[in-house]
């Protein structure tokens, strides 16, 4: 079943390679969608996917890269869009 998450992560998420390396893992997880750092520190992403590959991303998030100090992932579900056809990286 496809699903579709809006994600907010804090901590120590920016300038460690998160954004590069979750997008390297989605592409894995066959997972679209998007990926930004955001003003107050934060890294916002939507994933699309299969649910069971969504739920081994979230796993992942909780912990990304190795230099990444993860302290809260907060998790929106949402209706499937199927508009993404690729993940990227926004600036």
């Amino acid at each position: 079943m496809k699903k579709n998450v809006h994600v907010t992560i804090s901590g120590k998420v920016q300038g460690v390679w998160f954004r590069a390396n979750t997008k390297d893992k989605a592409e894995q997880l066959d997972i679209s969608g998007w990926i930004r750092n955001t003003p107050d520190g934060k890294v916002e992403a939507i994933f699309e996917g299969e649910e069971e590959n969504i739920k081994e991303m979230l796993d992942w998030c909780n912990n990304g890269p190795p230099l990444a100090k993860v302290k809260e992932v907060k998790i929106e579900e949402r209706e499937p869009t199927n508009k993404y056809k690729k993940f990227d990286i926004r600036y």
